[in-house]
C-alpha cells in the first residue's frame, strides 16, 4: 500500500433479506476506488459468523484475548487493519440493523481514533436516524465520525442500474472521501506517533 494510501474497509450492514445494501456499497466502493486515495475492502456482515450474545467480559478491557467466534476472526482482521471505515446502513424503525450493532459490540481497538463515514438509505428519511444512533455509538468508542455523510431517500425509485439517479451524488461522495481521507491520514500520523489514551 502507498504512504498516501488508506485502507478503506466499507461494511455492509444489513443482512436481511432483499436487502439493498450491496448495491450501495458497490457504488461507494467504486467511488472511493476512483477517488484514489484508499485501497478498498468490502466487508458484507451477511457471511459472517456474529452472535448477539456476547462474552461476560467486555472487549475493552480484554483485548486482543477476547473471545470472539472463529468465523469472525476475518471480520476483526478487517475492522484492526483499517485506517478509515464507511458503514453502509439502512434505517430500521428509526435506527439502524442489529447486525451492524452486534458487529460493533464485539469490537473495541479497532474502531479507536479511526474516522468512520455513513452512507444511509431508506424511505423519505433515506437512514438520517440510523445514522444519528450510529454517531453516539462510535463517539463512544473513540472514533472519529465524519460530518459530511450520503444519505439516499427512496432508495428503490431513486436508483437505477446499480447507480443513484441523483448526479449530484458524486460530488456529495468526493466530499466524503476527501474528508475521509484528510482524517484517515491525520489520525494514522498521530497513532503511529503517540499511543491513543485508553
Amino acid at each position: 500500500m502507498e504512504k498516501n494510501t488508506h485502507k478503506l474497509v466499507i461494511v455492509v450492514g444489513s443482512v436481511r433479506d432483499g436487502r439493498f445494501g450491496p448495491v450501495v456499497a458497490e457504488w461507494v466502493a467504486q467511488q472511493a476506488t476512483t477517488h484514489g486515495g484508499f485501497e478498498v475492502e468490502v466487508v458484507d456482515l451477511a457471511g459472517i459468523d456474529i452472535p448477539l450474545a456476547l462474552p461476560a467480559v467486555s472487549p475493552k478491557h480484554a483485548g486482543d484475548d477476547y473471545p470472539r467466534p472463529a468465523g469472525m476472526a476475518a471480520l476483526t482482521s478487517a475492522l484492526a487493519g483499517a485506517d478509515a471505515f464507511v458503514l453502509v446502513t439502512p434505517e430500521y424503525n428509526h435506527s439502524y440493523p442489529a447486525s451492524l450493532k452486534a458487529a460493533i459490540d464485539w469490537h473495541f481497538t479497532q474502531w479507536t481514533a479511526k474516522p468512520v463515514a455513513f452512507v444511509s438509505y431508506g424511505g423519505t428519511a433515506g437512514g438520517r436516524h440510523a445514522v444519528l444512533h450510529l454517531e453516539n455509538v462510535l463517539t463512544e468508542l473513540h472514533a472519529v465520525t465524519i460530518r459530511d455523510g450520503l444519505a439516499f431517500p427512496n432508495c428503490f425509485t431513486a436508483w437505477q442500474d446499480g447507480c443513484p439517479l441523483d448526479r449530484a451524488a458524486v460530488g456529495y461522495a468526493k466530499t466524503l472521501l476527501d474528508q475521509l481521507s484528510w482524517w484517515a491520514a491525520a489520525l494514522r500520523t498521530a497513532r503511529d506517533t503517540v499511543p491513543y489514551p485508553a
